[in-house]
């Protein structure tokens, strides 16, 4: 009787869901460890996806000497980017590092992947995946977590008596979304330097709290966040457009509750906005991570990255060197990665919070089905005694 009437609740709560007055009520809204498990399946699904993208774009850039110039290069799992050595001997995604070695030829992204599964492998499609998730994936359930806690809050603070939760201020979405890079990259940062010292040191991972130690030995407590600066250049503004463009479709489409295919389809166009726009500051990126990699991994021992090009040098280095046009080199690229995890990701994740949503609202009908029913009985024992 209890599966047959959990099967009837569930199928009235779609219903309401589907229907055009749904209100998203505050009561049933998924608590933190809900949105840490859509937050966790999202990273997974989006990582697993979107991999293969960069292992493939990486292989097509080593086989253009694109790298092979540089000491180091930035690895994407789809949800944030590693340093990484080219140098196999040196530890780190050392799978990615040897696969840059590989002579095959490429005819294109096609190509390269018809290539790579048949003469190495379906596999080495995924190479570098498992050591950086062990990053990423905190990465991302912090900063996602923190979005939703924030936007929230805010949303709940400036809200009037009557107004419905999706009514909320273009601002709120905003300030969430820089907030909540801001948090998560300060936090994950100082993890990211020490994977940085130990590839220089060529220790374990056993061995990370010798590696800390030395680290604030050499550059002080600071030295943990040294390269936050140029990380939160670029990510920071890429979130606070990416919520302000996705929040701003879904109240344009009047999609409250939005369907998995609208989030795909929001999450691309919102991502690909944002990511245009930053695309200046993520080259700036790129060449300040690289350089600073290539000053923590090579150097024996590691030179000091206070003297690190200002990120107004290299503003006008690239000028120099290529005109404004430089600014916006890889736009393509960029697109190609940014588009599809974003898109994968909010679908994932949104859809996560949705059966989270469904699940609270049918274990609090079924109480309070139960609790009738028990109240009917009590009320008919004693109407017999």
């Amino acid at each position: 009787m209890t599966l047959f009437r959990s099967i009837y609740f569930y199928r009235r709560i779609v219903y309401i869901f589907k229907s055009d007055a749904v209100v998203v009520t505050e009561d049933f809204r998924p608590a933190i460890e809900n949105q840490m498990a859509a937050s966790t399946t999202g990273a997974l699904v989006t990582s697993i996806i979107v991999t293969p993208l960069d292992v493939v774009k990486t292989r097509l850039q080593a086989q253009h000497k694109a790298l092979l110039s540089n000491k180091c290069y930035l690895y994407c799992n789809g949800l944030m980017d590693h340093l990484c050595p080219c140098n196999g001997n040196v530890q780190g995604p050392a799978a990615v590092s040897e696969m840059l070695k590989k002579p095959t030829h490429f005819n294109g992204t096609i190509d390269a992947f018809v290539k790579i599964s048949r003469a190495e492998g379906p596999l080495t499609l995924w190479s570098g995946l498992g050591p950086t998730l062990v990053l990423a994936l905190p990465a991302t359930v912090i900063y996602f977590v923190t979005y939703e806690q924030v936007r929230n809050r805010l949303r709940t603070w400036v809200s009037k008596p009557g107004d419905g939760l999706a009514q909320q201020p273009v601002w709120v979405p905003l300030v969430s979304g820089g907030m909540a890079r801001i948090w998560a990259a300060s936090i994950v940062s100082p993890v990211e330097m020490l994977r940085t010292r130990m590839q220089a040191q060529k220790t374990s991972y056993l061995e990370g709290g010798r590696a800390l130690k030395l680290l604030v030995q050499q550059q002080g407590i600071t030295g943990l966040w040294k390269g936050l600066g140029p990380t939160l250049l670029r990510d920071v503004p890429f979130s606070a457009l990416y919520w302000l463009n996705y929040e701003t479709l879904k109240l344009h489409f009047n999609q409250p509750v939005p369907t998995f295919k609208f989030s795909l389809f929001a999450g691309a166009l919102s991502g690909s906005i944002a990511a245009v726009i930053t695309l200046p500051f993520d080259v700036v990126k790129t060449h300040q991570q690289i350089e600073l990699g290539d000053k923590q991994i090579y150097s024996n021992p590691p030179k000091s990255i206070n003297g690190r090009s200002s990120t107004l040098n290299v503003i006008k280095r690239i000028y120099n060197q290529s005109g404004v046009s430089g600014l916006f080199t890889g736009l393509v690229p960029r697109l190609v990665k940014v588009a599809p995890a974003c898109a994968i990701m909010i679908a994932t994740f949104e859809y996560g919070k949705q059966w989270f949503y469904l699940h609270n609202m049918g274990e609090y009908e079924m109480q309070r089905s139960g609790s009738k029913e028990a109240l009917l009985v009590e009320s008919k024992s004693g109407s017999h005694s």
